[in-house]
């Protein structure tokens, strides 16, 4: 055999090598936990054929430690590589825990750094696929070198590319800070967890018995830590979910949104059913997903972090095809307050949609910041600041529709005209005050209310007295403290010509460093 053909077979053999790693046994062990393999996964995920794999042959460090052999073997745990979703380009690194766990050596940890480099360097989303045991012991620090090198480029990205993590089984340790410091975190229940310390460790040093869907399960992070964003029952829909949220993203912070073309004959500019959703009494809640729903194109409305700080509701949605971002207050989850946990939730929102030059649109049903003494003793100021300070920070196209109550220091926080709000729209169901119409005449009239026969007829009374005269909007409408009172039933062919607008708007903020936001 000439030397040509020597070199075939070995290229042949090589190859023979590598795709008897992943045989039916390799599968079947991840199949019978409920999981799919990171093949697998890139599979559901990227447009069929056209995912290009990277350094599929390089193999991993050679332990010289004493403390265990490691698998030698093509790849050294990670997949990484490039192709289409929805036919735009995309970067992805998959975790194989089928190799030594998915454990993270030197080898592996600059594979994942240089796909990397490579979707900043392109301008494209980065995904990570994670199913990983975390650092790999035998290799000591320079597997801890290669999760700082990973972190390090997390931030670097941060604002430039979308960058977007799914936990697909365990992340654990230093593993779980590069899944938050990106942009969203999707989980698949009941076989992803996240967690700095294990169940093993809460167990000897707290002596407490938790276990690992308990302490840091998909459910745990999606309703009560607000670490995780999305949360899919299984992993194939976890995926999918991941390529709908790309088709509202642009690649990079040079682009704007992608659109879509959508039937004109299935969204109505004037709709009716608007006039009939804020209920005339001011205590009576609605759901403002019903709004959301109707001013938006049909089927567009794209909820993130559903399950968490439900008093407040984000996502994407688009307005005859072009994406824009949502806040919008939700009255009835207790009354649509701003708490901590809220205010976080849709800060960190706003600042995503402004780094990826997505519009915004605010709708506003607030009594104030929620009130007790939990909520002062754990920081509502510190983080209530936060949204008042994504919003004011904010350079894109930003409007806001009040639909019901305005009170206090929250109608300040939401956008207000003041507070660099470009359009500012009511509804004339909404009530703009200092406070609630009872909160401010038990205050003014608080002698008269001590000395009456009747204190609660004429609390009744005063209190619908300054709803009429103080809290109604035409008082805002004629100080130019909002823009117009708008027939709620226009309100999205209102939105429609104020974004269109507000296509070119551009401004600057003064040179800076960057700005100290109160975290």
């Amino acid at each position: 055999m000439d030397v040509k053909g020597k070199n075939f077979k070995k290229f042949l053999d090589r190859q023979q090598v590598f795709e008897s790693q992943y045989d039916a046994k390799s599968m079947q062990k991840q199949h019978a936990k409920g999981k799919l393999t990171a093949r697998e996964r890139i599979d559901i995920l990227f447009d069929e054929g056209t995912f290009e794999e990277i350094d599929a042959f390089v193999t991993p460090t050679k332990s010289d430690g004493g403390f265990g052999k490691i698998q030698q073997s093509y790849g050294d745990g990670v997949i990484i590589g490039h192709g289409q979703i929805m036919g735009r380009l995309a970067f992805s690194y998959a975790q194989d825990f089928n190799v030594m766990g998915g454990s993270l050596g030197s080898i592996h940890a600059a594979k994942i750094s240089k796909i990397q480099d490579m979707a900043l360097k392109m301008g494209a989303p980065i995904i990570g696929l994670i199913d990983s045991g975390g650092a790999r012991i035998q290799e000591g620090v320079a597997s801890l070198a290669g999760y700082a090198a990973i972190f390090y480029r997390n931030v670097q990205a941060s604002g430039v590319i979308p960058q977007i993590s799914v936990i697909l089984g365990p992340a654990a340790g230093g593993a779980v800070y590069s899944p938050s410091i990106t942009d969203f975190i999707f989980m698949a229940n009941k076989t992803s967890y996240m967690f700095v310390t294990g169940p093993n460790v809460v167990k000897e040093v707290l002596n407490e018995d938790v276990t690992f869907d308990d302490l840091g399960g998909a459910e745990v992070h999606a309703k009560k830590s607000g670490v995780a964003q999305m949360v899919y029952e299984d992993e194939e829909n976890t995926l999918m979910g991941v390529r709908k949220l790309i088709s509202y993203l642009p690649a990079n912070n040079l682009e704007n949104p992608p659109e879509v073309d959508i039937d004109k004959k299935e969204t109505k500019d004037i709709e009716e059913k608007l006039r009939d959703i804020a209920p005339d009494d001011p205590n009576k809640p609605y759901d403002v997903k019903d709004v959301i729903k109707l001013l938006v194109d049909k089927r567009s409305f794209y909820e993130i972090g559903e399950l968490y700080a439900q008093n407040i509701v984000v996502g994407f949605g688009r307005i005859d095809g072009k994406v824009i971002g949502i806040i919008a207050n939700q009255p009835k989850v207790l009354a649509g307050t701003l708490d901590i946990n809220s205010s976080n939730k849709a800060a960190r929102f706003i600042r995503f949609c402004d780094s990826f030059n997505i519009p915004l649109l605010t709708l506003e049903d607030v009594p104030g910041f929620l009130p007790g003494v939990d909520q002062e003793h754990d920081g509502i100021i510190r983080h209530g600041a936060k949204l008042l300070y994504a919003y004011a920070d904010a350079t894109v196209p930003k409007i806001t529709v009040i639909l019901r109550k305005s009170y206090g220091g929250a109608y300040c926080v939401m956008n207000s005209k003041n507070l660099g709000g470009d359009f500012n729209f009511a509804w004339p169901t909404a009530e703009i005050a200092v406070m609630g119409p009872e909160g401010a005449v038990a205050i003014l009239y608080r002698k008269e209310l001590a000395a009456s026969k009747d204190p609660a007829g004429l609390k009744k009374e005063l209190a619908a007295k300054y709803r009429e005269e103080i809290a109604n909007p035409y008082v805002a409408d004629e100080k130019g403290f909002i823009d117009e009172v708008i027939d709620p039933a226009t309100t999205r062919k209102k939105l429609k010509s104020a974004f269109l607008a507000l296509e070119n708007k551009y401004i600057t903020n003064p040179t800076r460093k960057h700005g100290n936001i109160p975290l």
